[in-house]
C-alpha cells in the first residue's frame, strides 16, 4: 500500500527513490543480508545483538530498505531516534553544509554557534519559563550520568532514586538505575551505589489512583532513603523500555511537589518520550510537570549522536568550570542537525502529526483488543503507543504476562515487512514508535499484518 506523502529519497540526487510502501521481494533475511551477517559474526561482539539480521541500505520517511531490496514499514524509528522521519531533507542538508564548514573543534576549547543555538532552543521548548542552561553530550546514558552528577553537586547529597520498571542506560551508574537486570547488567557488576528503586504508578496492574500511588512512592523515599540524603528523583514521564507505562493522573505532580518541598532535584528522563514524540515537545507537559532538569537524546538530532541536560540555571551553574563536557559532546554537525529538527517540527506541524498518529494507532489497537482476549491493555500518548499481552483468559484477573505471543507477533510481522519493538519488564509489550512521517495508510497496512499475526497464534 502506498501513501500520499513525498516518495522521493532526498538524501542525494542520484540515490534510488524510496517509495512509502511495504514490499517484500526475498526471504527475510535475504541472501545479501545473510552474507553480511556471516561477516558480522566474525568481527562484531556477540554482546551487540540484533533483533532482526536484515542489513539496511537506505531509508526515507517511514520506510527502511534492506540490501536485498525489501521495504519495511518502520514502527520503531531506531527506538525513537528518527522521529521526524528517515533522511529528512532539512536535516540532511544541514549535515552536509556543516560537514563542509567545521567537523570538530571541541566546544570547551574553541566554541561555535551551533552548540549555543541548540541550548537556546532547549531553553525555549523545555517546560518552565525560568532561566535555563544546558550541557550537550553524546548519548542518553551520558545525559543521565550528567544529570545525576549535576544534582549531587547542587544539593551536596549522595542518594539517587528511580522508579520501578524504569530504564536509563548501559553505563555503570545507569545499569544500577535500571529496574530489569537482564540483559543490560547481568555479570557486569559491581555497580554504583546509593541508587534506590521506589514503586511507581502502573495503573493496569496496581489499580491505584495517582494520589494513592504517589503516597506509596513517597513513603518509600522517606523511610528507605530519607529526604535529607536524596539528591534527585529520576523519572520517565512515560516509561520506555518498561512498556510505555503511563502513570495515573496526579501521580507525577505529587512527586514533584514532594521533591520541591524537600530540596530534591526532580529530573525528567525524556530521552525516549521527548522531542515531539507525544504531541508536545516533552511529555512532561501532558502531566503539568515543570522538571528541575530535563534529559533529552534520541530524536533530538534526527539520527546523529547528541544528548542534553537542560535545567534551572542555578542548578546547572553549580558545577565548576571544566566539570562538565567531553571531547565529542555537542559536535557541530550533530548540533546543526538538531537545529534542523527543531525547525522541521515547527514548519511541518509535527506536534499535530503525533496526535494524528496516536489517534489512528489507538483506534486500530482497541479494535484488535475487541477481537483478541490476549490484548490486556492499550496505552500511550501521541506516537508512543503500546499493547500489553497476557495469557488467554487472564486479562481481567491475574494479567499473566504473555511474552511468547509478543515474540511471535514481532517475528511474523518482520517476515511480512513490518518492524515493531518489544518492551516491558516481562517482555510482554509490543510498542509502536513510528516516525511522525508515517501516514494513516501505512499504519492501516501495518495493523493488517499485526492482525494476521495475532490470528496465527
Amino acid at each position: 500500500m502506498t501513501d500520499t506523502l513525498d516518495t522521493t529519497d532526498q538524501t542525494t540526487a542520484s540515490a534510488p527513490s524510496v517509495t512509502q510502501e511495504r514490499r517484500i521481494v526475498t526471504a527475510v533475511p535475504g541472501p545479501r543480508s545473510q552474507a553480511l551477517h556471516a561477516r558480522r559474526t566474525a568481527v562484531v561482539s556477540d554482546g551487540v545483538s540484533s533483533v532482526l539480521p536484515v542489513y539496511i541500505e537506505r531509508a526515507h520517511g517511514a520506510i527502511v530498505v534492506d540490501v536485498d531490496g525489501n521495504q519495511f514499514i518502520d514502527l520503531g524509528a531506531g527506538i525513537g531516534v528518527t522521529t521526524i522521519g528517515h533522511t529528512e531533507s532539512s536535516v540532511v542538508g544541514a549535515v552536509q553544509d556543516q560537514a563542509a564548514d567545521v567537523l570538530h573543534t571541541l566546544f570547551t576549547i574553541t566554541p561555535y554557534e551551533e552548540y549555543v543555538r541548540v541550548a537556546e532552543l532547549l531553553a525555549e521548548h523545555t517546560p518552565g519559563d525560568f532561566a535555563k542552561k544546558s550541557v550537550l553530550v553524546n548519548s542518553g546514558a551520558e545525559a543521565v550520568e550528567n544529570g545525576v552528577k549535576i544534582a549531587r553537586k547542587y544539593t551536596g547529597r549522595r542518594a539517587v532514586a528511580v522508579l520501578d520498571h524504569g530504564y536509563h542506560g548501559r553505563t555503570n551508574l545507569t545499569m544500577a538505575m535500571n529496574y530489569k537486570a537482564a540483559p543490560y547488567a547481568t555479570g557486569y557488576g559491581p555497580f554504583a551505589g546509593d541508587v534506590y528503586h521506589a514503586p511507581n504508578s502502573y495503573p493496569y496492574h496496581d489499580g491505584l489512583s495517582g494520589a494513592e500511588a504517589a503516597a506509596r512512592t513517597i513513603a518509600y523515599l522517606e523511610k528507605r532513603i530519607g529526604a535529607t540524603d536524596l539528591a534527585c528523583l529520576v523519572v520517565e514521564p512515560i516509561q520506555g523500555e518498561g512498556g510505555f507505562v503511563v502513570p495515573a493522573e496526579g501521580y507525577l505532580p505529587a512527586l514533584q511537589e514532594w521533591c520541591t518541598a524537600n530540596g530534591v532535584v526532580f529530573i525528567a528522563d525524556e530521552i525516549q518520550s521527548g522531542m515531539a514524540r507525544t504531541g508536545e515537545y516533552f511529555a512532561s507537559s501532558h502531566f503539568g510537570l515543570v522538571p528541575d532538569l530535563v534529559l533529552s537524546a534520541k530524536g533530538i538530532a534526527g539520527g546523529l549522536p547528541l544528548a542534553a541536560v537542560t535545567g534551572r540555571a542555578e542548578i546547572m551553574d553549580a558545577s565548576q568550570p571544566g566539570g562538565l563536557g567531553g571531547t565529542f559532546g555537542g559536535n557541530p554537525v550533530a548540533c546543526a542537525a538538531s537545529v534542523a529538527v527543531f525547525e522541521s517540527i515547527e514548519s511541518r506541524g509535527l506536534l499535530a502529526e503525533a496526535d494524528r498518529i496516536g489517534a489512528t494507532l489507538t483506534a486500530a489497537l482497541l479494535e484488535l483488543q475487541r477481537k483478541y482476549d490476549i490484548i490486556g491493555d492499550v496505552r500511550g500518548i501521541g506516537a508512543m503507543i503500546a499493547m500489553e499481552l497476557v495469557q488467554p483468559g487472564t486479562a481481567s484477573t491475574t494479567k499473566e504476562p504473555n511474552a511468547a505471543a509478543v515474540s511471535a507477533i514481532a517475528a511474523t510481522a518482520a517476515q511480512q515487512g513490518v518492524l515493531v519493538l518489544t518492551a516491558g519488564t516481562y517482555g510482554n509489550v509490543l510498542r509502536f514508535l513510528p516516525s511522525l512521517a508515517v501516514s494513516d495508510e501505512l499504519i492501516a497496512d501495518a495493523m493488517t499484518v499485526i492482525d494476521q499475526a495475532l490470528a496465527a497464534l
